[in-house]
């Protein structure tokens, strides 16, 4: 894909997260049921939408999109993908609310600025994905062998958290929690 096209996303993005931050939440308030509906159903028709222009950029190919050689893709199948990782992802958001909602619990997050802290939290944790990622190609692009210390990593930590017993965790004697802990 192109550099212009990522730089456009990444623009795209950052003005949305900017306009959400900066212009529609200013203030903090408490945000209600109907609220949250209403912007559910405008994110959701928000991403059915950019579907639809996936399913018309890939069939007639406007910026060259869907003629990678050996990877050729019309409409209906980048459609396809694309709403499928859609599903996926937001299937996957889920159990994302009840941690949401424990942390809020926990540290007691008063509603009015509960957004804010929900905000800066997702972008922190893009930065930080996008970050691992970038320093994770370079490592395993200068040492091949380093993907095996992080599958054996991967299969410890799968281990550990099997055996591990989760009826006596006591977050308030957690030093990192006590850090961030203001109440």
């Amino acid at each position: 894909m192109s550099l212009w096209l990522w730089a456009g996303f990444i623009t795209f993005i950052t003005l949305i997260l900017v306009l959400d931050l900066a212009v529609l939440n200013r203030k903090p308030r408490a945000i209600g049921v109907y609220e949250a509906l209403a912007w559910t159903t405008f994110w959701v028709s928000l991403a059915l939408t950019f579907n639809v222009c996936v399913y018309f950029i890939y069939e007639y190919h406007w910026l060259g999109m869907g003629l990678d050689p050996g990877n050729e893709l019309d409409g209906a199948q980048a459609a396809l993908q694309f709403f499928t990782g859609y599903l996926i992802e937001k299937s996957l958001s889920i159990d994302n609310i009840f941690v949401i909602a424990l942390i809020f619990a926990y540290f007691h997050v008063p509603l009015q600025f509960q957004h804010r802290v929900l905000f800066w939290g997702i972008f922190g944790a893009i930065v930080l994905r996008c970050i691992m990622i970038v320093f994770g190609l370079a490592l395993i692009n200068a040492f091949s062998w380093i993907i095996y210390v992080f599958g054996v990593f991967l299969i410890f930590t799968a281990i550990k958290m099997l055996i591990q017993r989760h009826d006596n965790i006591t977050p308030d004697k957690n030093p990192l929690v006590n850090l961030v802990d203001c109440t």
